[in-house]
């Protein structure tokens, strides 16, 4: 089982989805606080936007969403691939979790993208690395690279069940995986408006509904079909 979650799992717990209609995150242009030339232009800009949203994941719980997938360990063979760089899925007992975009509560080199450490407060300048240079955010900014979505594309190519849940699957490469997924594989999309149609994709079930009450109705439809 495969499960494809973005910032609508997160949104349920207290967590702001990545963009606000008008396109602007936080009220921020994400060019200044989402790219690798936001941060050079204004380095202090940049720290201050993580350091907020860090201190907010900190204040937040998971929500029954993610309660609902761990439920499902304990009966299949669950990946979580997500485009949230919240740790909520783990906070709740899922064991197997693919962060895409990166992960807030860790910090890596300015220079060299491999060396990544666990931190769970605010970054500032100065903060260095153990190479002397600048901490910032393990996050994946747009224009760099994402370094996991070859584990990911693998892991769905062998899925038995694809859900989908809390994304739009409109943002790229992340929204590429589904075409990943084999085409004996029963897909469920969780969404309160879904933009795409059953017909869209083989095997696929729309659950329009809010991403706690979706995945708590598809866990118990799961459970109950694997134990018969």
């Amino acid at each position: 089982m495969v499960v494809l979650t973005g910032a609508g799992v997160s949104a349920e717990s207290g967590i702001n989805t990545f963009r606000d209609a008008d396109g602007l995150w936080e009220g921020h242009d994400v060019m200044e606080v989402a790219t690798p030339q936001g941060f050079e232009k204004n380095p202090e800009l940049v720290l201050d936007f993580y350091n907020q949203r860090r201190r907010q994941l900190l204040a937040v719980s998971p929500n029954g969403a993610h309660k609902a997938l761990v439920d499902l360990e304990k009966h299949f063979d669950v990946h979580i691939i997500t485009q949230n760089v919240d740790d909520l899925h783990e906070r709740a007992g899922s064991s197997k979790v693919i962060h895409l975009h990166g992960e807030l509560l860790k910090a890596r080199s300015s220079q060299d993208p491999n060396n990544i450490i666990d931190w769970n407060t605010d970054i500032e300048l100065g903060h260095l690395c153990s190479g002397g240079k600048q901490l910032r955010p393990h996050i994946v900014w747009f224009g760099e690279e994402v370094p996991l979505l070859e584990k990911a594309a693998n892991i769905t190519a062998e899925a038995d069940i694809l859900i989908i849940i809390g994304t739009s699957m409109q943002v790229y490469p992340a929204a590429s995986l589904v075409h990943y997924a084999p085409d004996d594989c029963t897909i469920y999309f969780i969404d309160p408006r879904p933009n795409i149609k059953e017909s869209d994709f083989n095997n696929l079930t729309i659950i329009e509904n809010s991403a706690t009450k979706g995945m708590g109705l598809l866990a118990q439809k799961l459970l109950e079909d694997h134990s018969r």
